[in-house]
């Protein structure tokens, strides 16, 4: 993950954080990064200081604060407590919201434009502040 100072052609700062510099570049440039104060999606990176912290008393694995803690813990308990659908996260949300599929616990990965529609016909989804392990057989 990395997170950029982004500005808006209005003028608004804000920060957001992405899977990769890569990532970050595709979606601005299919306009997709948006300001949250104006809507504007004529962002740019700002100029911004890498936050290194140089702490020989830990490991490089441990978490560094309480959030990046937090965040471990409830990676573990959604991984633990819930069935990992991959890239069928939005038919399997629909498929249990109409009663097709029995409910469960479900994480995975949608598109954009499918979290959008699922948010817009009431099935119950939420964002991950995490990428999820992609699991392979």
């Amino acid at each position: 993950m990395i997170r950029y100072n982004l500005t808006c052609d209005q003028g608004h700062a804000f920060d957001s954080w992405f899977a990769s510099a890569a990532a970050y570049d595709r979606l601005a440039a299919a306009g997709h990064v948006a300001c949250p104060e104006c809507g504007s999606s004529k962002v740019a990176k700002a100029l911004m200081a890498p936050s290194v912290v140089a702490r020989p008393d830990r490991s490089l694995t441990a978490p560094r604060d309480p959030r990046e803690a937090a965040l471990a813990e409830l990676r573990a308990r959604i991984e633990a407590e819930s069935d990992y659908v991959g890239l069928s996260f939005a038919a399997e949300a629909r498929a249990m919201h109409e009663g097709r599929a029995p409910e469960r616990a479900i994480h995975g990965e949608a598109k954009l434009e499918d979290a959008r529609r699922l948010i817009e016909d009431g099935v119950p989804v939420a964002p991950l502040p995490f990428l999820p392990a992609r699991k392979a057989n």
